[in-house]
């Protein structure tokens, strides 16, 4: 979309807002609206706006509102059983309508935005229902190495560990602790020797399932088991060089695993991901080599990177993927930025920042949430959609105090209201999780695919916009916040 009709878009849904707002509800009343009648003279836009506003109601909160009405929706789904309380990933779906057990889509992700709701409202009952539904986490937590099926950070007991140490912190209840000091040290002894000296817990290397994601995860968790995790989170980090692929001098890349196929280069499967893990790793126990690598990954990245307005963007995939611009964490700025992040304090003659700035900016010029890419589809999420770009911008805006960041993560959040459903006290947001399947829609419950995730940006973006910059009480392990 070119800026002009951009801009005239915007101005449209504006003049509409103010006619809306204009309208009383008698006047729509008088008109034959409310009871069905066809109003010509009014444009759709106007009358999706004031049906929009009639549900929402009067607020000066609507962002909190929203995260309130997300987990009415949330807890009308909750199961109980005689460890705890879950909630399924897809309330009524055949196949998933049961919880899960993941950080990504599963209870833990529920339990985390309890805990946030805790944190921003002080209300007993958010914790209690996080209470609840680690219980049910810490019931399943291995004795030893053998009992660990999946060590994985999004995907496994690297979340669980995480979880149940940050429920801990908020409730002080013990059980939690011993859970997670007891997931921690069987984490470290799955780890398997390589060849090379290193160690690995399956071939795949990524955030999501991956080594670094796991490693990362003991870092953040050093403090429960000591030097062991960052002993092993080394040893990790010895494996990533030696699989890593040189591009050319000065440059090197990581695929998710030796046998897949397709290289995805940004921060959940890829490249900036494990260049992520390296830096951090560098500065936490590593040493200078691991530092050269992550460098070498940055280096790369820049050099792939396409013009987008008068920033870049980077490509989903190699081959035939190479013009496909995923915009969200899991494939664009919000994630890969991490990357850049960590590199302005530990290198500061890169020019990183200058690099995250011009990741942002590339993003903001591929027109999105207006215009919907072939990398932003119908989608609300924090892995792929509206809500990760919003609080990505939110990051920025907390770390510099430009008012533009904060006014964007505003429009990404606004569009994504737009797109909920609301039944009465509860909503839920109905999305197309992959962009290959756009017919497949569903609400999800948790983090990184549903309202769990999309009500803790929404709790985030209300406390910014009234000034509230208090210590946030979930902090993931790859975030740069988390291991500083």
């Amino acid at each position: 979309m070119e800026d002009g009709a951009l801009e005239g878009g915007a101005r449209r849904l504006n003049d509409a807002r103010f006619v809306m707002h204009s309208i009383s509800r008698r006047d729509l009343i008088h008109s034959a609206l409310c009871a069905g009648a066809a109003l010509p003279a009014l444009p759709r836009m106007v009358l999706a706006e004031w049906r929009r506003a009639m549900e929402r109601g009067a607020t000066d909160r609507p962002y909190l509102d929203a995260a309130l009405r997300a987990e009415h929706w949330i807890r009308s789904t909750a199961i109980d059983t005689a460890k705890g309380r879950g909630w399924p990933a897809i309330p009524g779906d055949a196949a998933r309508g049961v919880p899960e057990d993941d950080l990504y889509s599963g209870t833990p992700g529920v339990v985390l935005f309890y805990l946030e709701l805790h944190a921003f409202t002080g209300e007993p009952r958010f914790l209690d229902e996080a209470v609840k539904g680690a219980a049910v986490i810490a019931a399943s937590i291995p004795e030893s190495a053998s009992g660990v099926a999946d060590a994985g950070l999004y995907s496994g007991l690297a979340g669980h560990v995480f979880m149940l140490q940050t429920v801990h912190r908020a409730s002080g209840r013990e059980e939690f602790l011993s859970a997670a000091k007891r997931g921690t040290k069987a984490i470290a002894a799955a780890a398997k020797s390589t060849p090379d000296g290193g160690v690995a817990w399956t071939d795949v290397t990524d955030i999501i399932s991956g080594s670094a994601g796991t490693a990362l995860a003991l870092l953040a968790q050093r403090e429960l088991i000591g030097d062991q995790a960052t002993d092993v989170a080394r040893k990790t980090g010895d494996h990533l060089l030696a699989l890593a692929k040189p591009v050319t001098d000065g440059q090197r890349k990581w695929m998710m695993d030796p046998t897949f196929p397709r290289e995805m280069p940004n921060f959940s499967h890829g490249t900036a991901g494990i260049a992520y893990f390296l830096a951090t790793l560098s500065a936490h126990g590593g040493e200078r080599k691991h530092l050269d690598a992550a460098l070498d990954g940055a280096r790369y990245l820049r050099a792939i990177a396409a013009p987008s307005g008068d920033g870049f963007v980077i490509r989903h995939h190699d081959g035939d993927g190479s013009q496909l611009f995923y915009l969200s964490w899991c494939h664009g700025a919000p994630g890969t930025s991490r990357l850049w992040e960590r590199l302005a304090a530990l290198d500061a003659r890169g020019g990183w920042s200058a690099t995250a700035d011009g990741g942002a900016r590339g993003l903001i010029a591929q027109g999105v949430p207006e215009k919907r890419t072939a990398g932003f589809w119908n989608n609300s999420s924090m892995c792929c959609g509206n809500a990760g770009v919003a609080e990505y911008f939110l990051e920025r805006y907390n770390r510099g105090g430009r008012t533009a960041d904060l006014a964007y993560a505003r429009r990404q959040a606004d569009d994504l209201l737009n797109r909920s459903t609301i039944e009465g006290e509860r909503e839920r947001w109905v999305q197309a999780e992959n962009r290959i399947a756009p017919g497949d829609t569903a609400a999800q419950t948790g983090w990184m695919q549903g309202a769990a995730g999309v009500g803790a940006m929404l709790l985030h973006l209300d406390a910014a916009i009234r000034g509230d910059h208090r210590k946030r009480a979930v902090v993931f392990p790859d975030s740069p916040l988390a291991i500083t």
